[in-house]
């Protein structure tokens, strides 16, 4: 399957099957996260496996009693490359690494399912975070439920000519 392909394969998956997800497929979709670029290879991420049905309702209430397990991205703002003017990298780079793991656990027959609508403060807690540590995205992964259609793509997504401008903007 080619990159594009593995693209349009992955989805946003809200529903999981109750089985546990192996942890030599969970380690490949991390390292998937550690192979990421990042600005100036900072590497500003830390990565949190919850599998304990516990910890996983009090990092998030609804994804913790859906998926058999969640990554807690975790990004270090003091670790990130800071532009001239100031803009933190920090979460830019989580986003490329949490991206890799979306399409790694796609290839592995995984679904995921990008959630930033949590309370990251109650996840720090529960996670104990060091200061400085910031829960930046949770990534909730298992065996997909239901499929989504292939060729979603098609009428889901904007075509080409409204979103790319050559040699000028729109």
């Amino acid at each position: 399957m080619s990159v594009l392909e593995l693209m349009k394969k992955r989805c946003s998956v809200r529903t999981f099957e109750a089985r546990p997800v192996e942890a030599a497929k969970l380690r490949a979709v991390l390292e998937a996260g550690r192979v990421a670029p990042s600005a100036c290879n900072r590497q500003p991420w830390r990565f949190v496996v919850a599998t304990e049905d516990d910890l996983r309702k009090r990092i998030s209430e609804k994804w913790g009693a859906l998926a058999p397990a969640i990554i807690v991205a975790v990004g270090d703002h003091r670790e990130a490359w800071h532009r001239r003017d100031g803009k933190d990298h920090c979460d830019i780079d989580v986003a490329i690494a949490v991206d890799h793991m979306t399409l790694a656990a796609a290839d592995l027959g995984l679904g995921t399912c990008w959630v930033c609508a949590f309370d990251a403060q109650a996840c720090a807690a529960a996670l104990e975070l060091p200061p400085g540590f910031e829960p930046i995205a949770l990534l909730p992964i298992g065996y997909p439920a239901e499929q989504a259609d292939p060729g979603r793509h098609a009428t889901l997504r904007k075509p080409l000519e409204q979103i790319v401008g050559w040699n000028r903007f729109m």
